[in-house]
This record gives structure tokens, C-alpha cells and sequence, in this order.
């Protein structure tokens, strides 16, 4: 029954949009963390000791809530160890070594819609791993649409041939979308073996490890002073990443990749509006907004074609 309410596309959607929105928090959360504690682009043994302890924290809460609450075993066969310490690795670590570290340097708003090229790589990669999930002329539309919000984001209004990219600000959101697009395949092939609540603890918690081994030099010099809005922020923090990669996990295991990866256009929507928001300073200009509309239409485009022609129970791998 429950299995049966996953692929529901009604469900599907309601639960993807909810990840979604959570995930697109994350943008204006950290932005004002950063704030709260002073933290400015040179910090990054100090941001990496926030996420490490972060993920750490959401690993254990998702192991709490499925051991506790769902009575369901943790243990995984010894085999899936490499394997999920490598889910964690690029999933966790390296993801959010980037992501952590581009949202000092770029907008709220800005970072939103870079990161979402993740989701453009999603369907380029998967033309290649799976034999019903191939490029079509919508999905290359769409991607056309999606590359071309992108490169209008970086463009700096005034000017004809200006563009604003650096390699730690903007150049590090877009690689922290790379490695969450191959997180993705990874964490679908774990799933059809494995709980994918399991396989989500288990990222958190191992791909934490290295976040918090870059951290180590802050947490020695103790260097990172707390307050009281900065736990709040932090908790909430934790919560999301539990609860948005547990549900998403879940509906990668019983939808196709790139069906489910339609939804991730709420990502962008929500954490430039949320920055836009609650952010001093930030606010949507018309490339901005250009920008975003376009992103937004090429997530939605890149699987409204042939969607229905899908099984739903995922795509197949070639060979």
C-alpha cells in the first residue's frame, strides 16, 4: 500500500514540491548564518565544521526516526559500505563543500538558480545510463532554456559582453550541482536494494566525515563563536536535509529519475523568492527574474515530453 501511494503521481508531486521548498530554504538560512556569526569567504574551516556537524546531526535523525518511530532496522550488508561511503562522499561532502562555500561569495538569489543546473545534468547523464530515459527534442528545448537562464544570470546588467563569474563564487555552485546530479544515479541504484531511508542516513552521516575533517582546524583553535539565533538556524538546518533527502530518496526509488527531477524547478522558485524576502539587499531585478523564469521553464520542459511512456518503476540501465 504504501509502496503503491510513492508512485501515485499526485503524491509524487505534493512530495516532491515539499523537498523542494525545504531545499530552496536552505539559500537565505545560510545566508543568514554567515551573518549572525561574522563569517565572510576566507572562513571555510568554519563553514565546513557548521556543515559537517550539520549533516552529521541529520544522519542521526533520520536513523533515530526509522529505528524509533518506524521500527525498522539500520544495518546495511557489509558489501553496501563502500558504496554508500562513496553516496556520502560526492552526495554530502564534496555537494555542500561547494555549496557552503559559493554561498559566501554569491546572492541568495543568485546561488538558487546556479544550482540548478544540477538538474540539467540529471538529464544529460541519464540519456547515457538509461535506455527510456533518452533526449528528446522537449528535453533538449529545455535544456537550451535552462543553459540560457544560467549563462543571463551571470550577466551584469549594463553591459553587452560583461559577465560575473568567479570560480569559488559561481564557479563552485555550478560543480556542487554536478556532484548532487551524480548523487542522484547513485543514491536510485542504492535504493532498489536498499531502504532509501537507510541509504540517506547513511550519506549524511558518512559524507559529514569529511566536512567535519575540513572543519577540524576551527573546532581546535576554537574560532567559531555561537548565538543563540545561530542553533536555531542550525537545527532547522539539520531537519531539512533529514527530511527533504529522505522523501526525495524514497521518490527516486519508485519513479524514473528524470520524472521526479521536474519538481526540482520549485528549488530555484523558492530560494530566490525566500532570499529576495529575507535577505536586506537582495531583491529581483528583470535579469534576475528573466534569469529564473527560464530556469524554471527548462526544468519543467526537459520531462513534460514522453513522461507518460515511462515505467514506473524506473528507468533501465544500458548494457
Amino acid at each position: 500500500m504504501t509502496d503503491n501511494l510513492w508512485t501515485n503521481k499526485y503524491f509524487a508531486a505534493v512530495m516532491a514540491v515539499i523537498a523542494c521548498i525545504l531545499w530552496g530554504s536552505a539559500f537565505p538560512v545560510l545566508k543568514v548564518t554567515y551573518a549572525e556569526l561574522g563569517l565572510g569567504p576566507q572562513d571555510v574551516s568554519e563553514r565546513m565544521l557548521i556543515a559537517g556537524a550539520r549533516f552529521f546531526l541529520a544522519g542521526l535523525m533520520v536513523f533515530a526516526v526509522q529505528k524509533l518511530l518506524l521500527r525498522e532496522p539500520v544495518q546495511v550488508p557489509r558489501g553496501q559500505l563502500p558504496s554508500l561511503l562513496l553516496l556520502g562522499l560526492a552526495q554530502t561532502g564534496l555537494q555542500y563543500y561547494f555549496f557552503y562555500n559559493a554561498i559566501a561569495v554569491v546572492s541568495g538569489i543568485k546561488g538558487a538558480i546556479l544550482n540548478a543546473v544540477g538538474n540539467f545534468f540529471v538529464v544529460v547523464i541519464a540519456h547515457f545510463l538509461y535506455t527510456n530515459d533518452r533526449l528528446n527534442f522537449g528535453k533538449v528545448l529545455g535544456l537550451i532554456t535552462g543553459f540560457a537562464g544560467i549563462a543571463l544570470v551571470n550577466w551584469r546588467p549594463g553591459t553587452a559582453i560583461s559577465w560575473e563569474f568567479t570560480l569559488r563564487g559561481e564557479g563552485f555552485m555550478i560543480l556542487a550541482g554536478l556532484t548532487s546530479a551524480f548523487g542522484t544515479f547513485a543514491a536510485k541504484g542504492l535504493g532498489r536494494s536498499l531502504n532509501p531511508v537507510t541509504v540517506n542516513g547513511y550519506q549524511l552521516t558518512l559524507g559529514s566525515l569529511l566536512l567535519l575533517a575540513l572543519g577540524g582546524p576551527a573546532l581546535v583553535q576554537g574560532s567559531l563563536r555561537t548565538t543563540p539565533l545561530f542553533w536555531v538556524l542550525f537545527l532547522y538546518s539539520a531537519l531539512l536535509s533529514a527530511a527533504a533527502f529522505s522523501i526525495w530518496y524514497t521518490l527516486l526509488k519508485h519513479n524514473n529519475a528524470g520524472e521526479i527531477t521536474i519538481y526540482r524547478f520549485a528549488i530555484p522558485i523558492s530560494g530566490a523568492t525566500l532570499s529576495a524576502l529575507f535577505l536586506p539587499g537582495e531583491r529581483f531585478t528583470l535579469s534576475i527574474f528573466a534569469a529564473l523564469v527560464l530556469v524554471a521553464l527548462g526544468i519543467a520542459a526537459v520531462n513534460s515530453w514522453e513522461r507518460s511512456s515511462r515505467g514506473r518503476k524506473g528507468s533501465q540501465p544500458l548494457g
